[in-house]
């Protein structure tokens, strides 16, 4: 009995990856092996920096955070540490985003707390 072998989704399988490849350089979009390797790099690399975006974010949330409590002359730490004790329910985010776009309510937040 002649062996078989599934060569319609065998195809379709290389095609897969062929297809989203296409945007890269020379070898790397049409060359099989070469592109798999590069495909399967991108997923790991996506992953990766899904991560690394939440912590970049926040890195700039605290620095908006800092820059905007300094102008009323307390620190960062200061700052956060008196939220945390007065358990007011804001996150960096939220007080990043009050400090770029509405400063009158970031002073009051920042004058309540102090």
């Amino acid at each position: 009995m002649p062996r078989s072998v599934n060569s319609v989704a065998s195809r379709a399988r290389r095609k897969k990856i062929l297809r989203r490849t296409r945007g890269n350089f020379l070898a790397r979009r049409n060359v099989w092996t070469v592109a798999k390797n590069t495909y399967e790099k991108g997923l790991t690399y996506a992953y990766r920096d899904r991560r690394n975006k939440k912590r970049t974010f926040r890195a700039l949330w605290i620095q908006r955070i800092n820059a905007a409590a300094r102008q009323y002359g307390i620190s960062y730490s200061q700052f956060m540490g008196k939220l945390a004790k007065q358990n007011v329910g804001l996150n960096r985010k939220v007080l990043a985003d009050l400090a770029m776009n509405n400063p009158q309510a970031f002073e009051a937040i920042v004058n309540s707390v102090k």
